[in-house]
């Protein structure tokens, strides 16, 4: 039995609030188990320097645990000077979410999605990834179709253009032998195998991170943590669209 009394395949209660910040046009507080984290994602009506003039947006992520995230309390990150782990997880944000992204259909502009743990009891990664997607389905949702195009019936939105489907991102691990899906702290410190998936609600793969702590693992394994973590992401992506309602994209771009 789980120190929560959870089953081995059962995620830990998750709660969404969007429009938690009145500043930006997407805004989600996600919980999961004691792991908090406010997801923001904002409009930069302009591309990086480097993409000016190809037509193309731009969609970039940042992460940062707070102080008071943890206990002891986690020393600030500042004068640019990221630690390894922040600049990992930041990259993996980015490009998760990019994976799913038609930039060319973004237009000329850039989304910066902001990922902040307030607090941590494992799985801060996925969580801000399951949380950026809906922050970034609601800044999409604020952009008008560019100009000259069809408002029409049957005319797709932005988001619909530029989305091709939703991503959400769970740990999974082998803890005493047990394959367990979303790992607490206690858990994930004491996992053999500790493993992050990252995929579409469609059952497309992302990414998959995974090591063995001071173990080994057999193909098996590999495929039962797979399989546990699958039956994971279609849990969240029910959450995500439950949270999302109307605003759900039709995700008719193959």
């Amino acid at each position: 039995m789980r120190a929560d009394n959870r089953q081995p395949d059962q995620l830990r209660p998750i709660k969404i609030t969007r429009g938690f910040t009145r500043t930006a046009p997407g805004s989600v507080l996600i919980q999961a188990g004691g792991t908090t984290v406010l997801c923001t994602a904002s409009i930069d009506p302009k591309v990086p320097e480097w993409m000016a003039g190809k037509g193309r947006g731009w969609l970039t992520a940042e992460y940062n645990m707070l102080p008071g995230s943890t206990s002891p309390r986690k020393r600030r990150e500042r004068d640019g000077k990221l630690d390894g782990r922040t600049t990992e997880i930041q990259r993996l944000i980015g490009r998760s979410l990019r994976a799913v992204a038609d930039l060319d259909a973004l237009g000329e502009r850039s989304i910066l999605i902001d990922c902040d743990v307030l607090e941590a009891d494992g799985g801060t990664r996925t969580a801000s990834i399951t949380g950026a997607f809906i922050a970034l389905v609601d800044a999409l949702s604020s952009l008008p179709l560019p100009l000259g195009e069809g408002r029409g019936e049957g005319a797709l939105p932005l988001l619909s253009r530029v989305l091709s489907a939703n991503v959400a991102a769970i740990s999974v691990g082998l803890v005493d032998g047990q394959p367990l899906l979303d790992l607490d702290y206690s858990e994930d410190v004491s996992a053999a195998v500790d493993m992050n998936l990252v995929m579409t609600g469609a059952g497309q793969f992302i990414e998959i991170q995974g090591t063995g702590e001071e173990a080994t693992f057999s193909e098996y394994e590999l495929a039962e943590l797979v399989a546990l973590g699958r039956r994971g992401i279609e849990q969240l992506t029910a959450i995500q669209r439950e949270a999302l309602g109307d605003r759900w994209p039709r995700f008719e771009r193959s």
